[in-house]
């Protein structure tokens, strides 16, 4: 049978199931997270709140009256995913036996009748309910995308990053303000930056700067360089093949590769572009010494890395956050659903408690009912987290004790504690919990994704909003990418009947009979005649084939080669 559940679960994780939607939908793993609840009065506890739900295993004077049981750790087993079935929801056998004998709706017979049927009851009621269906999903871009099987019955605990994870910022506004902090730096220094703009469109993270060439590369999932930038300028492909050849990336090697990991290295890599620009035309003054672009790179990486750490972008933020912050009503009510599913939730940010108070508290507090606060979500709340080495190693454990941020030596963690610094072991130890029932969710892919599945095998989402541009180019592309796959395929056809001539007068010329008793039939100027009709339908097919994949590339990057 269906679980209620695991349904409920992947509708909050999945879409908004509030009427009307929201105006702006967002998707997981490229995108900003959306978590929207469920208007539905069904729980994890059960569907009705007067009928509890049984913890198989576990005897209770409420037993007879549980219309579910939920299978306990003890009683846990493997299903055919690989998954734990610890927390699977099950209606009790003599519930069973009524449902199926009520007259009403039978579950008697071929299950892949009962299946059909349910399945097209099922969709109309999410239709009646303004609830997108999960084949549908599949052709949006607002969803999860997973890499492997997760069965949230199993997780108890999920774990969130704030920044650009439950708060996302305007990227032209956060990092644009970054931006000119760190050219007023760079100014400040002797570099010629008056007539430089923030361009949000110049970089995308996942590409990697080239500290050493100038260079902005985007590699392949082997680390073969596909496409170059040097400075703002696109190069061709020859030029991308002479100063690369067959060299792979590296990023062992951080004295040369750079990987913009996070949003918050876009202004970062667009004052690096654009200053090799500069340094290219011979106009960065020489009394700032001989600069290569490594020498340019550490400038520009000192010129922002003052903005963060002096505090003038925070600050301001905080003092506007209305300006800065999109908030998204349907996030705080997303988290309230599963916790009020039984699932525990921590926050563990990088940023200190002051800032992450001021930002929570205008992206939470007013979309929360019954006067709730942001805190009242969260089982354990940790500031000043200094990851990844939170991950990887204990740092001293702070308790906060004010709002003003007042902080007191601290050796134990506790539940609905507000912490600074610790440790990840810290966290599973008191909350007697192990990696694997730890889903933790952020938009840094090596600090909040990768180095908490190394070091502690938690299960991991990343927040990658530019697979929202991704996914609707992809939609867009549709039917030109049918009718390019088409050319393709016909190529590949003649291509293979060319291979085959050409095989047969290659053996012929050799003295070795043909491969098929055709092709040994057929004289040698019959076999060169056939070798060049194909190679020219192949011709005239590339020549229908270029554009179309040229075109094909404009909808994910409109940037030309100069």
């Amino acid at each position: 049978m269906a679980d209620p559940v695991d349904l409920v679960q992947r509708h909050c994780l999945r879409l908004s199931t509030r009427l009307p939607p929201p105006p702006q939908p967002r998707c997981l793993v490229g995108a900003r997270l959306r978590l929207p609840g469920s208007p539905l009065s069904l729980r994890c506890r059960a569907l009705d709140a007067s009928k509890p739900v049984a913890v198989e295993g576990d005897k209770s004077e409420e037993d007879d009256e549980s219309y579910f049981s939920v299978i306990s750790s003890r009683l846990s087993d493997v299903d055919y995913h690989g998954e734990s079935t610890k927390g699977d929801l099950n209606v009790r056998r003599e519930h069973i036996d009524a449902l199926g004998g009520n007259g009403k709706s039978t579950l008697h017979g071929p299950i892949e009748e009962i299946a059909w049927k349910e399945a097209k009851e099922a969709e109309t009621l999410l239709s009646d309910m303004g609830i997108a269906d999960p084949l549908t999903l599949r052709h949006s871009p607002r969803g999860i995308f997973c890499t492997r099987t997760l069965n949230l019955r199993s997780i108890s605990v999920i774990g969130y990053d704030m920044d650009y994870t439950l708060v996302h910022y305007n990227v032209m506004a956060w990092e644009g303000r970054a931006y000119d902090f760190g050219m007023a730096n760079l100014k400040s220094m002797g570099f010629p930056v008056d007539d430089l703009e923030f361009d949000p469109d110049l970089v995308i993270r996942g590409l990697i700067m080239d500290k050493v060439k100038g260079n902005l590369v985007k590699a392949d999932r082997f680390g073969y360089i596909k496409r170059v930038m040097h400075g703002t300028k696109m190069l061709s492909t020859r030029a991308v093949s002479e100063i690369y050849g067959r060299e792979l990336v590296d990023l062992r090697k951080e004295s040369t590769w750079e990987f913009l990991n996070t949003l918050f290295s876009v202004s970062e890599a667009v004052m690096f572009m654009q200053m090799v620009d500069k340094l290219d035309q011979g106009l960065v003054p020489p009394e700032l010494g001989p600069l290569d672009y490594t020498g340019l790179y550490n400038a520009v990486s000192k010129a922002l890395f003052r903005a963060h750490v002096e505090g003038q972008l925070k600050s301001e933020i905080m003092a506007e956050p209305e300006r800065f912050v999109e908030p998204d009503p349907e996030l705080p009510l997303a988290l309230l659903d599963q916790k009020e599913a039984g699932k525990k939730l921590l926050l563990i940010t990088n940023s200190d408690y002051l800032y992450t108070n001021k930002m929570m508290n205008h992206a939470f507090n007013r979309f929360l009912p019954n006067d709730m606060g942001w805190r009242d979500l969260f089982e354990m709340v940790i500031v000043s987290a200094r990851k990844p080495e939170f991950f990887q190693i204990s740092h001293p454990l702070y308790e906060v004790v004010t709002n003003d941020g007042l902080m007191r030596p601290c050796f134990k963690a506790t539940s609905g504690g507000l912490y600074s610094g610790g440790s990840a072991q810290m966290v599973e130890k008191s909350l007697d919990i192990h990696g694997d029932e730890i889903l933790y969710v952020g938009d840094h892919i090596f600090t909040d994704v990768s180095q908490s599945k190394v070091h502690l095998r938690w299960r991991t989402a990343l927040i990658c909003r530019e697979l929202e541009d991704e996914f609707e180019a992809l939609i867009q592309s549709h039917v030109q990418k049918e009718k390019l796959v088409t050319l393709i395929q016909q190529k590949e056809i003649v291509g293979d009947l060319f291979n085959q001539f050409r095989l047969a007068l290659q053996r012929r010329t050799n003295s070795r009979p043909a491969q098929t008793v055709a092709a040994t039939s057929m004289n040698d100027q019959e076999l060169t005649e056939s070798m060049q009709k194909s190679l020219i339908v192949m011709q005239r097919l590339d020549e229908k084939i270029a554009p179309l994949m040229e075109s094909d590339g404009d909808l994910f990057n409109k940037r030309k080669i100069n």
